[in-house]
């Protein structure tokens, strides 16, 4: 017998994070607070709706989930085929990132002083109900790989903006820029 879906886990933290975005625009209380609300969504693997949790074997997905109609915020679940990742990128706005299904590492990277990227640290491997927070104010270029090669990975996304629509910049490891917006998979459905 299948459960049915606890969509009310997904609208609960919806409700809760368009409640703190009324009274704060700090980004260190909406990342530290959001990343608490984040936390309690992902460790509930009850509520993402199958559409929005296909692989696809070219490339990772990206599903729009919610879009507050005021562009404070966007949701958007990432689905990791086996061994994919992103190029080197980053947000240009307050994200944070918690993971559903399966792990995957993020690899922050920092500039040398010739002006190259270079990875920043070990590696951060997230796990099902963990957390992490990016910005330009906390470290926004990385690179974010399924930790698997045999199955797939699913996390959740949270950004300070409608994210498929800001014009960002994946990066080569010389550190040049090309700009990109990355839109969602799910476009037109």
């Amino acid at each position: 017998m299948t459960h049915p879906l606890r969509y009310d886990r997904f609208r609960q933290f919806v409700g809760d994070l368009a409640e703190l975005l009324e009274r704060t625009s700090s980004e260190p209380e909406v990342l530290e607070h959001g990343a608490v609300l984040l936390q309690r969504l992902v460790s509930h693997d009850d509520w993402l709706p199958e559409i929005a949790a296909q692989p696809d074997p070219q490339r990772y997905q990206q599903f729009l989930l919610h879009a507050d109609a005021r562009q404070r915020f966007s949701v958007v679940s990432f689905i990791w085929g086996p061994g994919q990742r992103t190029p080197i990128h980053d947000h240009r706005v307050w994200g944070l990132i918690g993971m559903l299904r399966g792990a995957e590492f993020s690899q922050g990277f920092s500039r040398t002083a010739d002006g190259r990227l270079a990875p920043d640290g070990a590696p951060v491997r997230l796990g099902p109900g963990q957390v992490e927070a990016v910005s330009p104010s906390v470290g926004d270029i990385h690179q974010v790989s399924n930790a698997f090669d045999d199955r797939v990975s699913i996390s959740i996304h949270v950004y300070g903006a409608n994210i498929g629509a800001v014009q960002r910049a994946v990066y080569s490891e010389s550190g040049e820029e090309k700009p990109f917006i990355s839109g969602y998979s799910n476009a037109g459905i």
